[in-house]
């Protein structure tokens, strides 16, 4: 048993190696699928990726049966800041299971917490392919800069905004944020603060909402719009391998 810290600062006791994991966190499950995939036994609904993964389902990030995670024992719960909710954590740690807690909001803490919860927390070592993502992302931003608006939502427009993983990979991709500097990380917005010629560029990914060729474009008449992945956009963990060449590839 070895006991370390997690993102918030929290003590978390976990036998070294873990061999039972349950993940609350999509982008993180892929991460664990792609590193020990036998140790994962249990992930959200909203788990997609690996599109063959066969553990148990303890329904949503916001809704988890906890019942259900407590009786599949276990070793640790991997869970993220924004993604769960607070009262989850405590009432599992109250049940007695380790939870690790994570807090992303730039591509340099995706990496270093990931190699906290892989190296550290699980005692598995740094994966090879976290490496080759974190190579991915030390080059340089492109020189040429544009203005972008990222909506997550519509009916009400909601946009990304400050203080994002999705902004600080924006900037890493020589992509300003037009709304990087709200005081809300997704403030609601007016449609007609995204659609304006201050906007170079609406990147209107798959996900949260599902924009499409048909729910989206139509609603802009001055700025230009470009689908994206949200997966690209928005996941850390083997999504960062092919995000930044995906993003620049669809921007032209």
């Amino acid at each position: 048993m070895t006991t370390v810290l997690d993102d918030l600062g929290h003590a978390v006791a976990v036998p070294a190696p873990a061999t039972r994991v349950v993940s609350l966190v999509p982008s993180l499950t892929e991460a664990i699928a792609a590193t020990r995939p036998g140790s994962l036994v249990g992930a959200t609904d909203w788990c997609t990726h690996p599109g063959d993964l066969t553990v148990t389902r303890v329904r949503g990030t916001k809704n988890p049966d906890r019942a259900a995670i407590v009786d599949l024992r276990p070793d640790l719960v991997v869970t993220n800041q924004e993604e769960n909710r607070e009262l989850d954590v405590r009432r599992l740690r109250e049940a007695g299971i380790a939870v690790w807690v994570t807090r992303i909001e730039t591509v340099a803490e995706s990496f270093a917490s990931m190699r906290r919860l892989f190296d550290l927390a699980l005692g598995w070592g740094v994966p090879a392919w976290l490496e080759r993502a974190e190579a991915a992302w030390e080059q340089p931003a492109p020189a040429r800069r544009r203005r972008v608006a990222v909506p997550i939502w519509r009916d009400p427009w909601m946009v990304v905004g400050s203080r994002t993983f999705t902004g600080d990979l924006l900037d890493r991709l020589g992509l300003d944020n037009v709304f990087g500097d709200s005081g809300d990380r997704y403030p609601q917005v007016d449609l007609s603060a995204i659609d304006t010629d201050r906007v170079d560029v609406v990147l209107l990914p798959d996900e949260p909402y599902v924009f499409t060729p048909d729910d989206g474009p139509e609603a802009f008449d001055t700025a230009p719009v470009v689908h994206v992945s949200g997966r690209a956009l928005t996941w850390y963990g083997p999504a960062q391998l092919t995000a930044r060449d995906e993003i620049l590839t669809a921007l032209g």
